[in-house]
């Protein structure tokens, strides 16, 4: 593998994709980022936004088998993980697997089901596999979750604790497609849905090799200062009642490397880091406001500030 077999397949990999979701060029390359660095998605969108089916479509595109859990109040972590049952003609119990072992777990509206369910994705999401009963079981990888949330509608919902935003490794939106690309959509779909007819173009195989060839992206000692500044920086700040986390310095530093690579470059720039910043750390943080949903964009802006403000490294 090297850098333009991974800017190839990863081109081939968003034509794909973009066969289904039209007009939403910045978005898949945050996806493709956060799949290259073996990151899970939370997609905060109005309904009818496509979310679903970029899931659907992302499953398809690198031959993953692919599950949808509706999450509500009364799911239960073992309608999860799965749960022993007995089975009288064996005379003992025998383990019936819930939908998260699959390979792209779709968590739709992940914010009403209750704290308990919630956490029983924690372990899976951060070390890729799941202990029912005292018995761990490894999931199969790539293993991603994709959840989504309506960021509006509150009423019935539990917000997601800190442990679980921080597992996350971006958080973003889909948006309305513009004229254009909402007409192409539904001259698209007159007679079928063009994801019936989706194909694999990756291969599971190529995906393990580009995710290798991500981690060798060179990560000079003033790009890694230049990070843990920015994320310090977070923590300091008197308007935050909680900054990023180091978990989040990771995720910056891995989503900047595949930013690097997707660029066709084998080593990070500033510019590298800035453009996937926000993404990374705006849901790790813990605003001082009353209400999260109107502090979004008051978050969005105290970060822009941050990397204004922080010195930006000059190497040779």
């Amino acid at each position: 593998m090297d850098l333009r077999e991974l800017q190839g397949l990863s081109r081939v990999l968003k034509e794909n994709i973009e066969k289904v979701i039209k007009g939403k060029s910045e978005q898949l390359d945050k996806v493709i980022i956060a799949l290259l660095c073996e990151g899970h998605i939370l997609l905060e969108d109005i309904p009818g936004t496509g979310k679903t089916t970029l899931a659907k479509a992302l499953a398809k595109s690198i031959g993953c088998h692919f599950k949808r859990v509706q999450f509500t109040p009364d799911l239960l972590p073992t309608d999860l993980t799965g749960i022993h049952l007995y089975d009288q003609k064996a005379g003992d119990f025998v383990f019936k697997a819930g939908p998260i072992f699959t390979q792209i777990l779709l968590a739709d509206e992940i914010n009403r089901a209750t704290p308990r369910t919630q956490s029983s994705l924690l372990e899976c999401m951060e070390e890729v596999q799941v202990t029912i009963d005292g018995t761990t079981y490894p999931l199969e990888k790539p293993f991603l979750v994709i959840a989504t949330q309506n960021p509006i509608e509150t009423q019935g919902t539990f917000p997601l604790p800190e442990a679980q935003l921080d597992r996350f490794f971006i958080r973003m939106s889909m948006g309305y497609p513009d004229l254009q690309d909402e007409m192409a959509v539904l001259s698209g779909q007159i007679q079928s849905s063009p994801i019936d007819t989706l194909e694999s173009v990756v291969t599971q195989e190529d995906l393990r090799d580009m995710q290798k060839f991500i981690r060798t992206i060179q990560v000079g000692e003033s790009m890694k200062e230049y990070i843990v500044r920015l994320t310090s920086a977070t923590r300091k700040e008197s308007r935050f009642k909680l900054g990023v986390s180091m978990r989040g310095s990771l995720a910056m530093m891995k989503a900047a490397q595949a930013h690097a690579a997707l660029a066709g470059r084998d080593y990070v720039i500033p510019d590298d880091v800035k453009a996937v910043a926000c993404d990374v750390m705006r849901h790790r943080i813990i605003y001082k406001g009353y209400q999260v949903t109107s502090s979004e964009d008051e978050i969005t802006k105290i970060l822009n500030e941050i990397i204004d403000r922080t010195a930006v490294p000059i190497e040779s």
